[in-house]
């Protein structure tokens, strides 16, 4: 796929989604030297990039005159509730395969948007579940990152961020199954052959890191047990590889790192973040801390999805009183 499917992506999607605003903190800036932008989806459809790659397939669908009768779909909660949002505007059903153990916000909005929830025991096991579910005559597996289409259009949060800004030196996303850090990528090539971009995922769920360092997918039995829920996958696929294989590094966040900088975010941004969103300014820490100062970055914020439990673990010690430093 060409960086020219981004583009397409945004036209297709045009007023469908909203177009997110750009997020700075001048002490955050001051703190660490550079210039930060953050471009926040948790402004976004239902509170999350995955709306943008959602609605993206179903409308290049309809444009192919291939609408489906039912969507089917498995996840951990944002693509959950983003299939069932662009479902309901395409006037399809959506069918949900959850694994237990997902947040229970998420899983109350995605009943909510209409879709019919099933909960299985595990990752795994939602999986078989939704891809059993949609080989049935009329069905459509819509996957979380393994489609151009879902790439292309989670791609058009960073794109919107470049069309706003004009130049950035690095580029950092969280990297779950790999579709935003692979749209992020093709965005970011539109504009600049020399920018950086940088992937980021919890070390207890690197399995995309994993890939990225030896060169060949590696995959996990069993959903990691992060607090970054996003970045919960089993492993990513050969097409999010393709594009991560071109990144210029990965960086691999503790869960303390996690907890410290979700604070940090709510604390100087103002608003809601999950701790997938941590995942990225964590990574710029990083590699701000190695000497790339006084610099143009953008971050891309996931989600802004947050349920009580996850939430009191945020905030269960306090982060703040330990400033962001080189």
């Amino acid at each position: 796929m060409k960086p020219a499917a981004v583009e397409a992506a945004q036209a297709r999607l045009g007023h469908h989604i909203t177009r997110t605003p750009i997020l700075r903190s001048h002490l955050l800036n001051r703190f660490l030297s550079t210039e930060i932008f953050f471009k926040y989806e948790g402004a976004q459809k239902v509170g999350a990039f995955k709306a943008r790659g959602a609605l993206n397939t179903l409308l290049h669908l309809r444009e192919k005159k291939k609408v489906p009768l039912e969507v089917v779909a498995y996840s951990s909660g944002n693509h959950a509730q983003a299939v069932a949002w662009a479902a309901r505007q395409m006037g399809i059903k959506a069918t949900v395969v959850i694994p237990a153990g997902a947040s229970k916000v998420k899983i109350a909005a995605t009943k909510a948007y209409g879709a019919e929830v099933v909960i299985a025991k595990s990752r795994g096991e939602a999986e078989e579940i939704a891809h059993d579910r949609a080989d049935r005559g009329g069905s459509f597996l819509l996957p979380p990152y393994d489609h151009d289409d879902v790439i292309a259009g989670q791609g058009t949060a960073a794109l919107e961020a470049w069309q706003d800004e004009k130049k950035f030196d690095a580029v950092f996303a969280p990297c779950g199954g790999g579709g935003l850090i692979s749209g992020t990528f093709l965005a970011t090539r539109l504009f600049s052959k020399n920018a950086a971009v940088y992937a980021a995922e919890p070390a207890i769920a690197n399995d995309a890191a994993r890939s990225y360092a030896t060169g060949k997918i590696y995959r996990f039995r069993d959903a990691p047990k992060t607090i970054a829920d996003g970045a919960r996958t089993l492993g990513i696929s050969e097409r999010t590889f393709h594009y991560i294989d071109q990144l210029d590094g990965f960086y691999e966040i503790s869960e303390a790192e996690i907890l410290y900088w979700s604070q940090w975010l709510m604390h100087l941004l103002k608003v809601t973040v999950e701790p997938t969103s941590a995942l990225g300014i964590a990574a710029a820490h990083k590699w701000i801390a190695e000497g790339n100062r006084d610099k143009r970055i953008l971050v891309i914020l996931s989600g802004a999805n947050l349920d009580s439990e996850t939430y009191g673990k945020i905030w269960a010690h306090d982060h703040l009183s330990k400033l962001p430093a080189l």
